[in-house]
């Protein structure tokens, strides 16, 4: 019997197209196979925490030292990645995504993650919304009237999934939430990477809030096995990973190597980067974070 995945929260139109039931197994099946996987990376996290507040510090690691001296280069960049110099991003929104993808920037980042409140609506609603954007059929109508539609010349779309830290508790596997990451990766990639691929571009992607080379190696098993099951070729999927923790910033070569076939660059997330410095060292010894409130 195929994995089954429980909604718990109401199916509106948009949701009938998102959540079909080919698309809920495919998610299902992703989750049947990485879920475990994701929860003992977390309590790694939880580990590695404990001993820094116990008075370890963060280093490069002796074990994959190897890597960081292999000669050794990341997959080629597909060609509507290669210009980078404009970047925007927002929620994935309808009128936001007409507007950013039709602005002049090089790429816009379609967000599940920070700029979206995760509510039930706006994680299937914005989901509708980029099937429609790759297909070029996206339009939208403010309550004054105003019409939107998209230019004829778009920006690269980039979509960020909710990080491996976060649960989507509106769909269940065996009655446990399932991985926000894995909901909206799968559901993203179940709808639009062969459409996608057949005008030119590719299922290309943001990873946050990563801590790890061991998170990054399953996000790239995660790849394959998704364009595996949809007869897609491997290394169609690009990630770029942001640089957003301390203890990523230590291990940067390895997620490159653990995503070279998928890889295409890291980049620096400077404020969750400053929040995560202080929130990893604040009970470390010898560390004194100031209380804010008495700044």
């Amino acid at each position: 019997m195929p994995p089954t995945i429980d909604i718990t929260g109401p199916i509106t139109a948009d949701g009938a197209r998102v959540l079909t039931p080919e698309a809920l197994r495919f998610v299902g099946e992703l989750e049947a196979r990485f879920g475990q996987v994701r929860t003992s990376l977390l309590e790694a996290r939880r580990q590695r925490d404990a001993a820094i507040a116990g008075g370890a510090a963060y280093g490069l690691l002796a074990e994959t030292e190897p890597v960081r001296r292999a000669d050794w280069k990341v997959a080629a960049t597909p060609a509507d990645l290669q210009r980078r110099h404009v970047e925007i991003t927002g929620p994935a929104e309808r009128k936001m995504v007409i507007n950013a993808l039709s602005c002049g920037a090089d790429v816009f980042m379609a967000d599940f993650e920070d700029s979206l409140s995760p509510t039930w609506d706006n994680v299937v609603t914005g989901q509708a919304a980029l099937i429609d954007a790759v297909r070029r059929t996206l339009t939208f109508t403010s309550p004054e009237g105003k019409k939107y539609t998209l230019a004829d010349k778009l920006a690269t779309l980039v979509v960020r999934p909710r990080g491996w830290h976060l649960v989507e508790k509106h769909a269940a596997f065996e009655g446990r939430p399932v991985s926000a990451s894995l909901f909206d990766f799968g559901l993203y990639f179940f709808h639009n990477a062969r459409e996608l691929l057949q005008r030119g571009s590719g299922p290309y992607f943001y990873l946050p809030k990563m801590e790890s080379h061991r998170e990054a190696r399953l996000w790239n098993d995660v790849f394959v096995a998704a364009q595996d099951a949809l007869g897609v070729p491997r290394g169609s999927v690009r990630a770029t990973v942001l640089i957003e923790t301390l203890p990523a910033a230590f291990e940067m070569d390895e997620i490159l190597h653990e995503l070279r076939d998928h890889a295409s660059g890291l980049n620096a997330g400077r404020w969750d980067y400053l929040f995560s410095a202080i929130k990893k060292l604040r009970d470390r010894p010898g560390l004194a974070i100031p209380d804010r409130t008495q700044l």
